[in-house]
């Protein structure tokens, strides 16, 4: 067992967190990997209602009591404030909530006994964190899959740990059991990890998208806003996502203020969504997708990190 803050705080016998990708992580894939002894995370995003959140949590409280987290986006909190009243009623060990401040939330939390973490993508938002009084700082790194920053792990895991004492926990590119016990001896407390999870056998992604994962390399991914203009999602500027590379999703980064209502790229991406047609269509990932080629179960994925990680500390 790698024994660290993070392992203590959440009771837990891995120091890894499943990142909370929507729609990926649901609760199949939050209990299997708790089970499997880390931290499982239910990713909640603007569109889903009252029931399918209760559904999925459900899934996750059945059997013997696991610990879990629910992760919660700060813009869309402040849209739909009802999706943190629900996340509180769910009792989970962690909230996350992240590209935004936490501030205004961590008291009430903190009063309900749930630990909060927010994922910081620069200097700037690991400041905000730390004055938020968050228990748990994430610095996500550009490599990550979905939305992310600029700025790459290995720098900005330096800069936080060198700003604050809270426990930090290291995400964007880690994929291997070398992955994680490279952050772990840089000082983070654990790895917040997606990518890898997009081939669990519980992920809420289809046998198409994963197929396209498991034959797209390091190379493959576009760091763009695109998706987000042709959803009109109201992600702020700053927060760009990292995908699978597509010749469409290409041709529009950087010509977004083109993909209006009744645009024809508009209508080309709706039918493609609907046509699973991934040469159009998106798929969020990390630059560890390189790595990845079969799906296979949660446990396993969380077992293979830990127990080579555990050999990679113990020979150094």
């Amino acid at each position: 067992m790698i024994a660290t803050r993070l392992t203590e705080l959440l009771e837990v016998e891995v120091p890894l967190i499943n990142a909370p990708m929507t729609p990926q992580a649901g609760g199949r894939l939050a209990r299997a990997v708790s089970e499997a002894g880390a931290l499982g995370m239910i990713g909640v995003e603007e569109i889903d209602t009252e029931e399918g959140i209760a559904a999925e949590v459900a899934i996750v409280q059945a059997g013997t009591p696991v610990p879990f987290g629910i992760g919660l986006v700060a813009w869309v909190i402040d849209q739909r404030p009802e999706l943190l009243d629900i996340a509180i009623a769910a009792r989970p060990k962690l909230i996350s909530i992240s590209f935004g401040d936490a501030g205004p939330h961590v008291e009430r939390l903190h009063d309900a006994g749930i630990l909060v973490a927010s994922q910081v993508q620069s200097r700037h938002w690991a400041e905000v964190a730390v004055a938020a009084g968050v228990d748990i700082v994430v610095a996500q790194g550009t490599e990550a899959g979905g939305h992310t920053g600029a700025v790459g792990t290995l720098p900005l895991l330096q800069i936080v740990l060198e700003l604050t004492d809270l426990p930090v926990v290291a995400a964007g590119g880690i994929a291997t059991g070398r992955g994680l016990a490279a952050v772990l001896a840089a000082g983070a407390v654990g790895g917040w990890v997606g990518t890898p999870f997009l081939l669990a056998e519980e992920a809420r992604n289809s046998p198409a998208a994963r197929e396209r994962i498991a034959h797209s390399d390091e190379t493959e991914t576009l760091y763009t806003s695109v998706y987000d203009r042709l959803q009109d999602k109201a992600w702020p500027a700053e927060f760009g996502a990292r995908a699978i590379r597509t010749a469409f999703g290409a041709r529009w980064t950087g010509h977004e203020d083109e993909l209006g209502s009744g645009t024809e790229p508009r209508e080309e991406f709706v039918r493609a969504r609907a046509a699973q047609d991934y040469d159009v269509a998106h798929i969020y990932a990390g630059q560890s997708i390189g790595m990845l080629e079969t799906v296979r179960p949660a446990a396993a994925i969380v077992a293979e990190i830990d127990a080579q990680a555990r050999e990679l500390l113990e020979r150094w």
